[in-house]
């Protein structure tokens, strides 16, 4: 009887058949290219390869906010009202008090773009310098109210006890002051010309609500694992403070003190309306609409440039400081 034909591939013990290769050369080939493709790593987005850095909360939110045009615009406002504010004579040459009493009321002139008030100054003048008083107010404010109001809630929140009770029932006291009121009562008795009597009176009646905030953010923060972590290593309270705790409980306190700078821009503005805050020879937005707003109907660009600096100014720092908010907060992403 004939021999019955053998397949050369069944009689290959070592060989396999490969679907979609040629020949005994196809597993060697596909052996090589898996290889290859597990050597290789595929280009994914920026900071998705395993070498890219872990980003963190503030490089997440830097990335943020350049892409945001509410930051943008506000921050161009605001480093030109801080350029106005440092070098003012940079775009206006003239004299802040140097009046004449020819010009009084007088509309737009050459050269003289705002008009002159009611005691001839140059209006666009006055408004330019204006702006230093009042970022200078804010500013100052600003860091006074911060720095107090984060370390006394700080401590508090950390340590409880006996110093957490007494700050809670202190900063209800301070909370039930009116701003306004306490103004027209503290200020009223100091017949200082400078601007730090109203940073004072503002960082006084200022901290509790920065304290209030820092101080449920340090309790949230103090529950961490890795804050437990650090106090079974034998880590000191100082360490755990402000290594620990301070970097990722501070976000908070930088959102509402930014929004709160506009907000002391315009209590300077406001107490000096009243004629409590800055005096004379201080030149402030809020001297001009209050010199500026018997003559309203009269001579209304009096009051429509130092107002118009004003409102542009604080909403500026208001809309900055919402685009912070958006940038560090996790739950808005």
């Amino acid at each position: 009887m004939p021999e019955p034909r053998q397949n050369p591939h069944f009689d290959d013990p070592g060989h396999q058949a490969v679907p979609g290769a040629a020949g005994s050369g196809g597993a060697t080939n596909l052996a090589m290219s898996e290889g290859e493709t597990l050597e290789q790593t595929p280009d994914g987005p920026e900071g998705t390869g395993p070498a890219a850095k872990p980003r963190s909360l503030w490089s997440d939110a830097w990335r943020d906010l350049r892409r945001n045009p509410v930051f943008v615009v506000s921050s161009l406002v605001i480093l030109f009202l801080i350029f106005i504010s440092l070098w003012p004579s940079a775009i206006a040459s003239g004299n802040p008090l140097s009046c004449d009493l020819a010009n009084a009321q007088e509309g737009s002139q050459p050269g003289h773009p705002f008009g002159f008030n009611g005691q001839g100054c140059d209006v666009y003048t006055r408004t330019v310098y204006g702006a230093r008083a009042s970022v200078t107010v804010g500013v100052c404010a600003t860091l006074g109210v911060a720095l107090l109001g984060s370390v006394l809630g700080g401590l508090a929140g950390f340590f409880g006890g006996a110093w957490d009770a007494v700050l809670s029932r202190l900063t209800d006291v301070f909370f039930g002051i009116p701003v306004v009121l306490g103004g027209l009562v503290l200020l009223s008795v100091i017949t200082s010309t400078t601007v730090w009597p109203v940073v004072g009176f503002m960082v006084l009646l200022g901290w509790p609500q920065i304290s209030r905030i820092a101080r449920g953010s340090v309790i949230t923060a103090k529950q961490n694992d890795y804050v437990q972590a650090a106090r079974a290593l034998g880590a000191s309270s100082s360490r755990m403070l402000l290594r620990h705790i301070a970097p990722n409980a501070v976000a908070p306190v930088i959102v509402v003190a930014t929004i709160a700078l506009g907000t002391y821009i315009s209590l300077e503005a406001t107490l000096s309306f009243l004629g409590v805050g800055l005096k004379p020879p201080t030149v402030s937005w809020g001297i001009d609409i209050s010199s500026a707003s018997p003559y309203v109907r009269n001579a209304p660009h009096m009051l429509l440039w130092p107002a118009g600096a004003l409102a542009v100014t604080v909403l500026a720092f208001i809309m900055l400081g919402d685009a912070v908010r958006d940038a560090l907060d996790p739950k808005l992403r």
